[in-house]
């Protein structure tokens, strides 16, 4: 018999088609948070809606995900601590058998006893948000002071409850500076998971200035020689073009065996950016690369389905529609899963089956999701 927590119902991460399942689903439990961070995407506000999802709307939804084969689950906001059954949708989602992560904000919701409590619900992994290394610039980048202080106590009380604890920090021109500061933190942190961000201007970060495509090559370097030199996973969301220098570096060694579409057309990612589990058991990364809904499906505090959280186009709405059909038949899903149709040099590109630009990004600053990823300073071959 299966154990309340049994991750052996799903397909393994290798084995998942993109066209039918999701590697990831991101649920927006609320649009509520007391912070008010520079580069938040969805604007929160401090009190919840009537409109969000019910308790029962939530369970329905997160079995439906489960029946898709989705092997990791993350409830997000906002701060999902705002929600008095946080850890009940955690419990339910985990008994479906999905992994299910959280990402609560460091505000005085977040107690040691509700941290004890996620993970008697079943927890996989907690994520903090870390955007400075310094109070200074970490909590003027979160518009609340006392944040940096309350990550790192809620980063202690994850150690002492043995909860797997990860980092996710966004970087833009504010705090690009930064990076080897914060390198230098989160190696002394214990986590499991580094995830970093490339801001994507939408919500509050439209007011935040963009690092360019050579700053971008530059952060690649210095973020792949680190996730080189540490245990734990370092994964960077809304740079796909990341996966595409990690590739270039790859054939530069072993003298151009592994060409950008092997394995069917998808291109394997070097091994350490394609691991079913991170340390101790913790949440790992896809074996390929996922993007804006392709193996990655997004539903906001209201249930509305979106590519991603970040590429803010509605395609139905849970309370009315399955989830599944959006996801596997959607028009927009179904481009945003077709790299041929990417316009520019994205269209062309050899390495459009790994990397294929942020969707999200083009979409921010063109209005185009096929449009071409604005920072990436590579120049595919023509012909």
């Amino acid at each position: 018999m299966s154990s309340p927590h049994d991750h052996s119902r799903l397909p393994q991460p290798s084995a998942i088609d993109f066209d039918q399942t999701p590697f990831v689903a991101i649920w927006e439990t609320t649009r509520a948070c007391d912070l008010a961070c520079r580069h938040c995407r969805a604007e929160a506000i401090p009190d919840r809606s009537e409109d969000e999802l019910t308790t029962g709307q939530g369970f329905a939804l997160l079995t439906e995900l489960a029946g898709m084969g989705t092997p990791i689950c993350v409830l997000s906001g906002g701060d999902p601590a705002k929600r008095p059954d946080l850890c009940a949708l955690v419990e339910h989602g985990a008994r479906t058998g999905m992994r299910m992560a959280t990402i609560p904000a460091a505000t005085p919701l977040l107690t040691k006893d509700l941290i004890r409590d996620l993970k008697a619900a079943g927890l996989a992994q907690m994520a903090l948000s870390l955007d400075g290394p310094s109070a200074e610039v970490h909590d003027t980048f979160r518009g609340v002071p006392g944040a940096f202080d309350l990550t790192f106590q809620a980063a202690r009380w994850a150690h002492e409850l043995g909860v797997p604890l990860q980092i996710n920090t966004t970087f833009s021109e504010y705090n690009s500076g930064s990076l080897g500061q914060m390198v230098s933190l989160v190696r002394k942190l214990d986590v499991v998971f580094w995830e970093v961000f490339f801001l994507v201007p939408m919500g509050r970060g439209r007011e935040l200035g963009q690092m360019n495509a050579d700053q971008f090559e530059e952060m690649f370097a210095r973020l792949a020689a680190f996730a080189h030199s540490v245990d734990f996973i370092v994964k960077i969301t809304e740079a796909p073009h990341y996966r595409r220098y990690l590739m270039q570096n790859r054939r530069k060694t072993d003298g151009g065996a592994n060409h950008p579409h092997a394995a069917g057309g998808h291109g394997l990612l070097p091994a350490h950016m394609r691991r079913d589990f991170g340390p101790g058991g913790s949440i790992g990364v896809a074996p390929r690369g996922v993007n804006s809904g392709n193996g990655y499906v997004f539903v906001n505090y209201l249930g509305e389905i979106f590519p991603s959280g970040f590429l803010p186009l509605s395609c139905g709405n849970v309370k009315n529609d399955s989830i599944a059909e959006v996801y596997r038949s959607h028009s927009v899903f179904r481009e945003l899963r077709t790299p041929e149709l990417l316009k520019g040099k994205c269209g062309i590109c050899e390495f459009r089956h790994i990397c294929g630009g942020s969707r999200a990004r083009a979409y921010a600053m063109t209005g185009d999701y096929l449009e071409v990823e604005p920072f990436c300073a590579y120049e595919p071959k023509k012909g």
